[in-house]
């Protein structure tokens, strides 16, 4: 039986006014698109700030995105 998927899956979150900046983290992934690469993976620990980081940089790059949020279920192909 599959389960629907949330539409809150979809929307990047607000990236947050008090949250750690990460200068040289947001120049790797600025240089990915200077190099033409169309997709970037972020992996890290639960709790080192992926998504804040990517949400941030998201919003500051001015590009059509594709955002999906996906959690440990998803790797069950049934």
């Amino acid at each position: 039986m599959s389960t629907p998927l949330l539409m809150t899956r979809l929307y990047r979150p607000l990236p947050r006014v008090n949250a750690v900046t990460r200068p040289r983290l947001m120049e790797q992934l600025d240089e990915g698109l200077r190099h033409g690469r169309r997709l970037t993976l972020v992996s890290a620990p639960a709790g080192f700030g992926k998504t804040i980081l990517a949400a941030e940089w998201v919003s500051r790059a001015g590009r059509d995105v594709a955002w999906l949020s996906a959690d440990e279920e998803d790797n069950d192909p049934k």
